[in-house]
C-alpha cells in the first residue's frame, strides 16, 4: 500500500504532518539541515523576542513593564537578552540562508504582546524570505485591574496589527487560559489568523529556598500535556475557518495520530527532539506508517478531524459530562 503522509498547513505544502516547534534547535543552520534529513516537514524558527527589538531601539513598551514596576525583583527577572539569543539583525540573516539552504517550509516566529513597533519585523521577517510567520503571544496579567477583555483584545490587536504588515501566511500562538477559548479562536481568525497554535507555554519560576531567590526552571514536556490541546483542537475543528495545529505534548507516533484526529493539520515537537535525538522524527514516520498500513489508511487527510467533536458518536466526551466519568472510571477503593 502506497501512503501519503502530505498534509497542507496555513497552504503550504508539507511531505508530512511533523513540525519541529520553536526551540534552540533552529539556531543553526547546519541542525536545519540535520531536520531536514531527518524527514521534518517544516521548521519553525525560534522567536525573535519583543525584548531584544525594545532593546535594540532604546524604548522599552509600557506592557513590558505594565504592573511590574512594584517590584523590583520582577524587573530583574528578565533574561539578558543579549546573552540569551542573537540580535534582529542575525535573526533575519539565519532565515535567508535556511531558505537557501533546505526546501522544507521555513516559518519565522515573533514572541511578544504589544502592537508596537516590533511589528515592523514581521515585514522584515517575510522580506527575508520567510515561508509563514507564526506569532507567539505571551502576556501574563498581574495587575488587578486589568479585565480579561482587555487582554483579548491586546492579543486580537497584535493580530491585526501584523496582518496589515504581511501578506504571509500567519499562526497564532495562544494560552489555554481564556475564559472562552472558541470565542478568542473566532475573533483571531476575523483579525487575519491563518492557523492557530495550541498551546503556548506559560514557563513558571521557582523559589531557591537557600539563596532566597526566584529562579526560571524548566521541565521539558511529556506526552500527559497532549490532552488540553487535545481536546481543544476536537472542539475548535470545523467551528473556525483556520487550521489548527498541536505544540504541547507531542512524543511519540500515537501523540501525532491522536493529535491528526483530533483535526490538527500538523503536529509540532521540540521537547522530544531535544530529549531524545533527531533520530527520533524518522523513528515515529516509520511507526505512523506501520500503524496506517495495519489499519487500510491510505492518507493522513483520511484521519484529520475523524475524532473531532462534530465527528464522534459521542460529542459530550470532550465536554463537561467527561468529567463525571473520568471520576467514575477510577477504581472504587471503599
Amino acid at each position: 500500500m502506497s501512503i501519503d503522509f502530505s498534509t497542507t498547513y496555513m497552504g503550504l505544502k508539507l511531505r508530512n504532518p511533523l513540525v519541529a516547534s520553536s526551540s534552540p534547535l533552529s539556531h543553526k543552520i547546519d541542525t536545519i539541515c540535520k531536520l531536514e534529513e531527518a524527514g521534518i516537514g517544516a521548521v519553525v524558527m525560534y522567536s525573535l523576542f519583543e525584548e531584544q527589538i525594545t532593546l535594540e531601539s532604546q524604548q522599552l513598551d509600557y506592557f513590558l513593564t505594565h504592573g511590574t514596576e512594584s517590584y523590583a525583583e520582577a524587573l530583574s527577572y528578565f533574561p539578558d537578552i543579549g546573552e540569551y539569543n542573537v540580535g534582529p539583525d542575525e535573526y533575519l540573516s539565519l532565515i535567508r540562508k535556511a531558505k537557501e539552504t533546505v526546501n522544507i517550509p521555513v516559518i519565522g516566529s515573533l514572541n511578544g504582546v504589544s502592537a508596537g513597533g516590533w511589528v515592523k519585523y514581521a515585514r522584515l521577517i517575510e522580506q527575508a524570505g520567510a515561508d509563514a510567520l507564526e506569532l507567539n503571544v505571551y502576556y501574563l496579567p498581574t495587575d488587578p485591574n486589568m479585565p480579561g477583555t482587555e487582554v483579548e483584545q491586546m492579543t486580537v490587536d497584535v493580530v491585526k496589527a501584523v496582518r496589515s504588515e504581511v501578506s504571509v501566511p500567519l499562526a497564532v500562538k495562544i494560552g489555554p487560559f481564556f475564559s472562552s477559548i472558541p470565542n478568542v479562536a473566532r475573533r483571531l481568525v476575523d483579525a487575519g489568523a491563518n492557523a492557530l497554535v495550541l498551546f503556548n507555554r506559560f514557563y513558571q519560576p521557582d523559589i531557591d529556598i537557600e539563596n532566597l531567590e526566584v529562579v526560571p526552571h524548566l521541565v521539558l514536556r511529556d506526552s500527559d500535556e497532549l490532552r488540553l490541546p487535545l481536546r481543544w483542537t476536537a472542539i475548535l475543528y470545523g467551528r473556525v475557518s483556520a487550521d489548527l495545529a498541536i505544540t504541547t505534548g507531542v512524543h511519540t507516533y500515537r501523540d501525532v495520530l491522536k493529535g491528526l484526529m483530533a483535526g490538527a493539520k500538523v503536529t509540532m515537537m521540540a521537547s522530544e527532539l531535544l530529549q531524545n535525538g533527531l533520530g527520533r522524527i524518522r523513528q515515529i514516520l516509520q511507526e505512523i506508517e506501520s500503524w496506517m498500513v495495519e489499519y487500510e489508511y491510505s492518507s493522513v487527510q483520511q484521519m484529520i478531524g475523524s475524532m473531532s467533536q462534530r465527528k464522534v458518536a459521542e460529542p459530550a466526551a470532550f465536554e463537561r459530562a467527561n468529567y463525571m466519568k473520568v471520576l467514575d472510571s477510577y477504581p472504587r477503593l471503599i
